[in-house]
């Protein structure tokens, strides 16, 4: 009884502590900048409004991009997440399953071939692209014995990807035009973005975090063996199926509004089972406030390592994430 409430202290004591430096981060992004603004002027601005420049600059520019940071971060870390609950794969991430590449087949094709020119309007595409893929890996990897085993899902999906990187290269050797429009969305950043590109989004978000929460039971079941979790009651084959389209949906709308964000949706997993255990009932929230940190900071360390220029957030997130997963490593963290 006494190491349940301890480990209960500790996951209530890391969540609080999660929900500190989110806010410390939200503050952070809505302060730092090309223009810095004092943290006082910040509020004032988001609480009353205001008509002096700085209010300008944080209402007009930053809070879009901070909400875009916070959904994107949260959607990514989740993903990840039940990614790696549903195919046993600690290596997984959005990408395992053709998503992020699906979405870039369809931002291609909307600039090449669909004139379109903004990044609201890449949005759709972007989310359709990503779910065709994910629905083309599953198709693949259901049929034969077995069904989607999480071998087969690798497999699919690594098929899948090489055939789709195949088809963005082709499309932007023959259309150049579009290539300089594209490698500014492919680098992954919040930067830009306006208030709706967060209209557009919230809604999958809001979906996908449902689908994924409902199977938080479903995955430890999973996690100790697709035997044992039948024995337990769970349907293997549905845990999968919502997990993944949950999944899907999450990804494709982070992907569609901020680009390819690297690394957030496979590290921030390990994370946060090394804070809070591996109930992801307690996992998947501890993802939904790490994920949006790592991405919040990672903006903020690249709008102010190269001034007046930025490092895209994609970039950043990289650099400041190998190191949390290299030390996870080394203490043994991630689990085989």
């Amino acid at each position: 009884m006494s190491a349940r409430r301890a480990l209960a202290a500790r996951r209530i004591g890391w969540t609080a502590a999660a929900v500190a430096a989110l806010l410390l981060a939200v503050l952070l992004s809505l302060a730092v900048g090309a223009r810095p603004v004092a943290p006082t002027a910040v509020l004032d601005a988001v609480l009353n409004g205001g008509h002096s420049p700085d209010a300008e600059v944080v209402r007009e520019l930053r809070v879009p991009r901070t909400l875009i940071a916070l959904m994107v971060g949260a959607a990514l870390a989740l993903a990840g997440t039940v990614l790696q609950g549903i195919t046993r794969n600690p290596i997984a991430d959005p990408g395992i399953l053709g998503i992020s590449q699906g979405a870039s087949v369809g931002v291609v094709l909307a600039i090449a071939f669909a004139g379109v020119h903004t990044l609201s309007g890449y949005v759709w595409f972007a989310f359709a692209g990503a779910a065709i893929a994910s629905v083309a890996v599953y198709a693949i990897a259901a049929r034969g014995r077995g069904g989607a085993t999480p071998v087969k899902l690798a497999l699919g999906g690594a098929a899948i990807n090489a055939l789709l990187v195949s088809v963005t290269m082709g499309v932007l050797t023959t259309k150049a035009a579009a290539l300089d429009e594209f490698r500014f969305w492919q680098v992954g950043s919040v930067a830009g973005r306006d208030a709706e590109v967060v209209g557009q989004i919230w809604p999958f978000l809001l979906v996908g975090t449902v689908l994924v929460i409902s199977v938080a039971r479903g995955l430890d079941a999973l996690a100790l063996g697709e035997d044992m979790a039948k024995g337990l009651g769970q349907k293997v084959a549905t845990v999968r199926i919502v997990g993944g389209v949950g999944a899907t949906v999450l990804t494709g709308a982070g992907v569609a509004a901020a680009g390819p964000i690297a690394f957030i949706g496979l590290a921030v997993p390990h994370i946060a089972r090394a804070v809070v255990g591996s109930d992801h009932r307690w996992v998947l929230p501890m993802a939904a406030l790490i994920g949006p940190v790592m991405l919040l900071v990672s903006d903020v360390v690249g709008r102010i390592v190269f001034p007046p220029g930025e490092v895209p957030a994609g970039v950043m997130t990289a650099l400041i994430g190998v190191p949390f997963l290299v030390t996870l490593v080394r203490r043994k963290a991630v689990p085989a």
